[in-house]
């Protein structure tokens, strides 16, 4: 669960792939920015036991992370951040 918030946080704050005649630019993580263990946040997970379906507790964090920090900027600010990565739109 931690691994997909993280990624899911990674894509939605710096997650961007820039092309150069026509090949991207980033190939691998080593140009590819994605939060390192210092800057991820701390987490406290319960996972609810359930039989409905999706089963499994993995992917389900990724989805959710980039509304949930653009609704949290919007919460702060007042402002709408409506494109991502959310941090080349933050003012």
């Amino acid at each position: 669960m931690t691994g997909a918030i993280l990624y899911g946080l990674s894509a939605a704050l710096t997650g961007k792939v820039t092309f150069t005649n026509g090949a991207a630019d980033q190939s691998n993580f080593d140009n590819y920015t994605v939060l390192r263990m210092h800057q991820a946040p701390s987490f406290d997970i319960t996972i609810v036991p359930s039989t409905e379906v999706p089963s499994g507790c993995g992917e389900i964090g990724t989805p959710p992370i980039a509304p949930a920090v653009a609704n949290a900027y919007f919460a702060l600010t007042g402002k709408r951040v409506r494109s991502l990565p959310l941090l080349d739109n933050l003012t």
